[in-house]
């Protein structure tokens, strides 16, 4: 779904509307908009009040706009506050685009298809509403007014929701209204509390009538609540403090320090990817979000997840926020549940002073740059974006993200002083700098803080001053046995680190074990271009083969090959193995042939790095439960035997439970490299067919519902791969494995936009 820039059109085109009778027309590509601008603009103190009544063709009551139904009837009437007069009750129908009304509507409304075919459609409605309005102020001799309804959930549950997913802007009349249930609780302490009255019961806490069946629905409603509001004004209450509704989503930077009260936090899941924090916040249209509230929840290489973080000025917004569970953002429903204020700062908070420097600008757009040349420097930063893009305060408007150790990671923050500039921006996404492609794509205050606050975490080795020999414990296995649930990546770049290597993994980086990853280093201590993975199963690194071999990596083809534990533990251990040994994955070659070893004794080199560390910052031993307790961890190292050096980069992996002292340089024991040698194994039959990749499950979904779904297509339990994120929930993905390309781009074909329970399943063909 794309951000358009209705606040920013609103501001600049509502002076130009705002006394006329015709709304103004905006249209841009892509998208139509009609601007309603008041007819009357509503003033802090109105003399008048437009009491508003409306329904909509589902839920009734308390459970108003959550089920996202579009309004059927809207009746109002002017009150005049200081003579105590009523303008005419109006009461108009509208035409909505679905007409099918809920058993609860047709109820309590009496109102039919039929009926309501005829009618007119909202924008037309809305149209009518402000040149009634101004026709009734002006009989009554008054100038301003504000809108006065029963409860929050007519104007923000349903009109506001309503309107923006149309494309319709409000005016301002609708961004300020007297909650009289509230108003009613002002007046009568002794009443119920808010929440829980109805204009049934204010009526009878009163005295009034409430004979419903003698008035047509939603005129008896406006009539008593101007029956309640004159008994009200009787007792002398004055109308002086509305609620308001936000114009737009503000962002800002947010401190660790702050205090977050958890009853005003949610969690979003669910999103489009490329959902910005705008996207977010015209999906709670109507519900006020603190200022920098939005906080998009990143994966461990920096991409979104599909979640988010919300908070609202109360909890009372948040409550209502909450009922848009399952409400849809395009065509995907999105979940709606609390979550806790711990978590937003985890996720927004930030401590540093040149990102609080940076965000301290207010109302500024944010676009972030990924892939940036390690040389790019601030001129050619503002050179690619050019003078059509001005950058606010030029360089002070740029933030580079760096490691601990001041190296560049490619990606950069940037700032523009309006929507304009911000979407010329994006207009460059894939354009190249220096010899590279530069992804471009809106952010938020929070994302600003999650990648600097991960990128400058502590360093994976710390500099440790005294150079410490550890003592010699007994080996070190990394893995064991035939099982073929590792990869073994090769032809890597000799630059390439483990972020690089997750991003190549993408998604599989869910499925790697903690501490699972490897890098090969040569006898002089640098990358040989080779790494090891350790999968959670055999399936997991079959899957990884399949879809990641000959994939690019920088400017490279990475051959990607399943093997055993055993295979690797052999070639981190000292031994080598011969290129015929590993074949491609099996939806490359017909077969796999068992590996062969070609076992020899190298010179043994070792490293001078090597006595740098400390033992805890080293590899720790295998213990036994008795002895964990009180030994120390310690290095595993021979001398006489290094044949090969191997580096685990698993501190940089935040798949728990993840040590952060996870590097050690290890050899082979003596006869390791000749046991493995003369080890037998089994070769693996391929497993045809094709491959399909599933995106936007609901997360409740298993591998029963997506049997059913494909129904008639061939598919066994175990031809589908549900996949996990890092906190070992659903990702709402899976891998399917059909027995035939055929039947993979049939079920494709047919299947692809199809409802799984009540979301939108997209498929594609790996």
């Amino acid at each position: 779904m794309k951000s358009h820039p209705q606040s920013y059109i609103y501001e600049t085109l509502s002076l130009y509307g705002a006394y006329k009778q015709v709304p103004v027309q905006i249209h841009l590509p892509g998208l139509k908009l009609k601007l309603f601008p008041p007819v009357v603009m509503t003033a802090s103190h109105s003399d008048s009040l437009v009491v508003l009544f409306g329904a909509t063709a589902g839920a009734y009551g308390a459970k108003l706009g959550s089920d996202e139904r579009e309004l059927i009837l809207l009746v109002w009437q002017v009150v005049d506050l200081h003579s105590k007069k009523v303008g005419t009750l109006h009461k108009s129908l509208v035409k909505a685009d679905n007409l099918d009304l809920s058993d609860q509507c047709r109820e309590v409304s009496a109102l039919t298809p039929e009926g309501l075919s005829k009618a007119e459609p909202l924008d037309r409605v809305l149209q009518q509403f402000s040149q009634l309005v101004s026709s009734d102020l002006k009989v009554l001799g008054r100038s301003s007014y504000t809108l006065c309804s029963d409860g929050q959930l007519l104007i923000r549950q349903v009109l506001h929701p309503e309107t923006s997913k149309k494309n319709l802007l409000l005016s301002d009349c609708f961004y300020s209204f007297y909650d009289l249930r509230k108003e009613f609780r002002s007046c009568y302490p002794s009443s119920a509390a808010g929440k829980d009255q109805t204009i049934k019961t204010m009526a009878e806490y009163l005295g009034l009538g409430t004979d419903e069946a003698e008035e047509d629905f939603g005129v008896w409603q406006v009539k008593t609540m101007v029956a309640i509001i004159f008994s009200m004004l009787s007792e002398d209450h004055v109308f002086t403090e509305p609620e308001t509704v936000k114009h737009k989503y503000e962002t800002g930077p947010c401190s660790k320090s702050e205090t977050v009260d958890s009853e005003t936090v949610i969690r979003a899941r669910g999103l489009p990817w490329q959902s910005s924090d705008q996207d977010i916040a015209r999906f709670f249209k109507g519900l006020n979000i603190a200022k920098g509230g939005v906080a998009l929840c990143l994966n461990s290489q920096g991409r979104r997840n599909g979640e988010a973080l919300v908070r609202f000025v109360n909890s009372e917004q948040r409550d209502l926020a909450l009922e848009r569970h399952k409400h849809h953002m395009g065509s995907r429903y999105i979940e709606v549940y609390k979550a806790t204020g711990e978590e937003f700062l985890k996720i927004a908070g930030g401590t540093s002073n040149e990102v609080a420097q940076f965000l301290s600008k207010e109302n500024q757009v944010i676009i972030r740059m990924r892939g940036l040349p390690f040389t790019a420097t601030q001129e050619d930063v503002l050179g690619f974006l050019g003078p059509e893009c001005p950058v606010t305060g030029g360089k002070e408007g740029l933030l580079f993200v760096k490691y601990p150790d001041g190296r560049p990671t490619g990606d950069a923050f940037v700032l523009f002083s309006c929507e304009e500039y911000a979407q010329s921006a994006l207009k460059k996404h894939k354009e190249i700098l220096g010899k590279r492609y530069i992804e471009l794509f809106r952010s938020t205050a929070a994302e600003v803080q999650q990648v600097l606050n991960r990128y400058m975490s502590t360093p994976l080795i710390p500099t440790l001053p005294t150079p410490i020999i550890p003592v010699i414990p007994p080996p070190y296995t990394i893995a064991t046995g035939s099982v073929r649930d590792c990869v073994r990546l090769r032809g890597l770049p000799y630059t390439a680190g483990i972020d690089d290597i997750l991003e190549f993994m993408g998604d599989a980086t869910g499925d790697i074990k903690p501490h699972g990853v490897h890098m090969v280093l040569n006898q002089q201590g640098r990358p040989s271009g080779d790494a090891f993975i350790q999968m959670k199963s055999a399936d997991k690194a079959f899957m990884v083969a399949q879809k990641c071999h000959k994939k690019m990596m920088k400017d490279r083809y990475v051959e990607v090959f399943q093997c055993s534990g055993e295979e690797m533990n052999f070639v981190l251990m000292g031994g080598t193995l011969n290129r015929s040994g590993l074949s491609p994955p099996p939806c490359k070659l017909p077969c796999l042939s068992p590996p062969a070893y070609a076992a020899f004794q190298t010179a043994a080199v070792i490293p001078a790095e090597a006595a740098l560390y400390q033992p805890q910052a080293l590899l720790p031993t295998t213990r036994t439960p008795q002895a964990s307790a009180a030994a120390p961890p310690a290095v595993t190292y021979y001398p006489a035997q290094a044949a090969q050096l191997y580096m685990n980069y698993t501190a940089y992996y935040p798949s728990p439970p993840v040590s952060p002292t996870t590097v050690g340089y290890i050899a082979a024991p003596p006869g390791a490299v000749a046991a493995a040698a003369t080890a037998t194994h089994t070769p693996i039959l391929p497993q045809p067919g094709a491959l399909v990749r599933m995106q936007g499950l609901p997360y409740n979904t298993g591998m029963k519902e997506i049997l059913s779904f494909f129904q008639g297509y061939q598919l066994q339990a175990d031809s589908i791969l549900m996949l996990y994120n890092f906190n070992g929930q659903p990702s709402g993905k899976a891998l399917v494995t059909f027995p035939s390309l055929d039947l993979a781009k049939k079920a494709v074909a047919e299947k692809n936009g199809q409802l799984l329970g009540s979301r939108y399943v997209e498929l594609y063909l790996v």
